[in-house]
């Protein structure tokens, strides 16, 4: 094995090994075995293009072409030119992968599911930091320097993982950077050898002595691993933390991913819109759906709650998902009891909600719908999977209609320790205000039931606050507190104040966000708008569950356990599915210039209206746009073999009819350049041709047509009246297969895609471009 193809080898092995770090991150890993074949073409054509050889430039950019073709036909084969060139369509599929892939890293927490979007982002990853590799360690033979890439990618996995990449992971990766290490050593000690074997002296043992300073480098490339390898120790302990998310180790029992075998999940706090929804211009519908219960005010329809209460936020706990079972588990702590009855409803999404969480009434018992939703158990909460979102999505849902008495509510048992510790957290931030004030509330309450509803009768009724969407969002603890003085706020503000202040009590509690019931229509639907957005808190009763409490004044509707009266109404029969348009929801709204980042990141600002006008005015742009995607693809793919085209050009035109001696003396002239003899245009035609014979060794008929052409340019410039000679072009041709058969496989293909006399191209736009400017005034300051 020859010392370039070991040091190929090694340095695919490196960046392999190093890339093993990033396994513990995604489930499954197989991944890594498109990522090391992928790896595998890239690091075989660089191997075959220094063979060639082909210039260091041309090789990094034959590895990339490689690179990007492997990719497109792997990622986006369906939608690529010929299956396999990267044509607009293929850009476009491959940059929204990228973008799913982005979402999916701040969505799911470690180990994430191998979704389409994250496997594209680990596998180009890899063969980016391959590609690094390979041309610092190989084309530039700088093993050394090889190592900082490395280690950018071992840090990478070390961070996302929490500082937790193992051992075994650094260990691999360490004696990757040594493998590659040692064989470029090998290498260059094998041509020091051949160089400066002569140099070397004998000792008094006979044995040889360097002379020190040949082994520099090899002591030079020891210290620079040491250097990597220690700040690859280091660097993973400094890195900042992430909450949540495959960016942090999240909360809760996250990291373990089991439950379920489909990974974990964590929420995107709604809460970041949630006021822009309220503060919209225009309402717009999100969705429709129809409900065979006669009274809809308690069907709240859920998004997502929000069980984590750290001071600054409340956001939901990073939690096992798995696939949604034909029937959900029967709802924590709800006992049998419990009066309730099962709530069946029919829904719509608009075109222009897009969102991964799906509204449901809570507790859901059975979800009908096409697509790849999962389920997370705590929260009985359905998220979209890899690019799922509501977006016109069709579904229906079995709720229960849970009806606690007033008595169940009052008799209930203390919760269980683990729910008791995990929902009655508050941090120690908290000001002392928030617990007083909760105290003086409930005062004289007999138990939870009691408190709770004086806290809620206290914030909707008897506290004198007032909704107002104006003021300042904010979920931290300063923000409860402040709200308490000030008793002005929404629904986020009332919600996450009662929730805090009943934990303070010792009542487990969660902040619940989605939709109010939404409107009635004359069609027996029901409408639900963006600013039907709201938030309220939930209330664990041992018995019942967790129980909604309305505190917002003014909005949604207090639930019938906390009034002194309830209603008797009931659901009806079963519903009945409708395709009718009247149950479709209206068409999607176009976006407001106003709509701010947040509600775009969660999908919540509909279609902008200039993008609706082009998908729905048929124009020419459309036309024009792959249209031009596909020539730009083509000119960039046509790039690298210019020389070849042009020298095939000029070729053709010197060897035509109107050519003459002196255009194929110059042919025989670049075709000697171009298998390594370089032109000297002092020498005179006659040893100008002997030179060529000497060096291109050559003989026989290829030898005397040099010598002929020559011959005939002598005639051409010094003959009083020179007679054309025939057959020129056919001692061109002569003189170029000679060339050829005399020539390594590596000078062939060196002077077909990149002859060298293809500088003339160089020489002869510099001259064109002196000679425009001394004719142009304006061009003669210019450099």
């Amino acid at each position: 094995m020859s010392g370039l193809t070991r040091l190929t080898l090694a340095a695919w092995a490196a960046s392999l090994m190093a890339a093993g770090a990033l396994l513990p991150l995604v489930k499954p890993a197989t991944w890594i075995f498109t990522a090391g074949f992928l790896l595998a073409l890239q690091s075989g054509t660089g191997m075959l293009c220094r063979r060639v050889p082909l210039a260091r430039p041309l090789t990094v950019g034959a590895q990339l072409l490689v690179g990007v073709l492997a990719l497109t036909v792997v990622f986006a084969r369906e939608q690529a030119l010929l299956g396999f060139l990267p044509g607009p369509l293929a850009v476009q599929h491959v940059a929204e992968l990228f973008r799913l892939g982005a979402e999916d890293v701040g969505t799911y927490a470690i180990p994430a599911p191998d979704t389409e979007g994250i496997r594209l982002m680990l596998v180009s990853g890899v063969l980016a930091i391959g590609l690094l590799v390979d041309v610092l360690a190989v084309t530039f033979r700088r093993a050394a320097p090889a190592g900082l890439p490395l280690l950018a990618l071992y840090s990478v996995a070390a961070g996302l993982s929490g500082g937790g990449a193992g051992r075994l992971w650094f260990v691999l990766a360490a004696a990757g950077y040594l493998l590659l290490l040692l064989a470029e050593g090998r290498d260059r000690l094998s041509a020091w050898g051949r160089v400066f074997g002569g140099a070397q002296r004998t000792g008094r043992s006979g044995a040889l002595v360097g002379t020190g300073a040949s082994f520099a480098p090899v002591r030079t490339g020891r210290r620079i691993g040491a250097v990597a390898m220690g700040t690859a120790l280091v660097v993973p302990l400094v890195l900042p933390g992430f909450s949540g998310g495959l960016l942090g180790t999240g909360g809760g029992g996250a990291a373990g991913g089991g439950g379920g075998g489909g990974g974990t999940i964590a929420a995107v706090n709604p809460l970041v819109s949630l006021q822009d929804n309220l503060r919209q211009p225009e309402d717009f519908e999100v969705l429709r759906y129809r409900t065979n219960a006669l009274d809809n005010s308690d069907l709240y329809l859920r998004l997502v709650a929000l069980d984590q209460f750290d001071g600054t936020s409340w956001k939901s706990s990073v939690r096992p998902i798995e696939a949604v079972p034909k029937s959900l588990p029967w709802p924590d702590g709800l006992a049998q009891s419990v009066r309730t009855a099962e709530v069946t409803s029919n829904f719509v999404a608009s075109e222009g909600y897009d969102q991964k969480w799906l509204p449901m009434p809570f507790p859901a018992a059975r979800v009908d719908i096409e697509g790849r939703w999962r389920f997370e158990p705590a929260g009985r909460m359905l998220v979209g999977d890899d690019k799922q979102t509501t977006k016109g999505v069709r579904y229906q849902v079995t709720s229960l209609d849970v009806r606690p008495t007033a008595e169940q509510l009052a008799q209930a048992g203390p919760a269980p320790d683990a729910l008791l510790r995990e929902y009655t957290k508050v941090p120690g931030s908290l000001p002392a205000d928030v617990k007083e004030t909760a105290l003086e509330v409930t005062r004289g309450a007999a138990d939870d039931y009691e408190r709770a509803v004086r806290l809620q009768d206290w914030f909707s009724q008897d506290g004198g606050f007032r909704y107002d969407v104006d003021v300042t969002s904010g979920t931290g603890t300063e923000a409860i507190s402040r709200f308490l003085k000030d008793k002005r706020g929404f629904c986020i503000h009332f919600s996450f104040s009662m929730a805090a202040m009943a934990r303070t009590l010792g009542i487990p509690a969660r902040v619940a966000v989605g939709f109010m019931p939404g409107t009635s229509q004359s069609d027996g639907s029901v409408s639900v708008g963006i600013r039907d957005a709201h938030a309220w808190p939930e209330l664990y009763f041992e018995g019942a569950g967790w129980t909604r409490f309305e505190p917002t004044p003014s909005r949604g509707f207090t639930p019938a356990y906390t009034r002194q009266t309830s209603p008797t109404t009931g659901p009806t029969g079963p519903a009945q599915p409708s395709e009718a348009a009247s149950a479709r929801p209206s068409a999607a709204p176009s976006a407001s210039e106003s709509c701010p980042p947040e509600m775009r990141r969660l999908g919540e600002c509909g279609q902008p209206a200039a993008a609706a006008d082009d998908a729905s005015s048929g124009g020419g742009t459309d036309f024009l746009k792959p249209v031009a995607w596909t020539l730009g693809i083509l000119l960039a793919l046509a790039l690298p073999l210019t020389p070849l085209l042009w020298r095939t050009r000029i070729r053709a035109r010197r060897l035509g009819p109107s050519g003459g001696a002196l255009a194929v003396w110059r042919e025989i002239g670049d075709t000697a350049w171009d298998y390594g003899l370089e032109p000297d245009d002092a020498q005179t035609p006659r040893r100008t041709a002997e030179r060529i014979v000497r060096a291109g060794e050559l003989t026989g008929a290829a030898a005397e047509s040099v010598h002929r052409v020559a011959r005939a340019v002598e005639e051409t410039l010094y003959a009083p009246a020179p007679r054309p000679t025939a057959g020129l072009a056919a001692d061109a041709a002569r003189v170029r297969t000679a060339f050829h058969a005399n020539a390594t496989r590596g000078v062939r293909l060196r002077a077909l895609l990149a002859p060298r006399s293809a500088a003339r191209l160089h020489w002869s736009a510099s001259t064109r471009w002196t000679t425009l400017k001394s004719r142009t005034p304006g061009l003669r300051g210019t450099s």
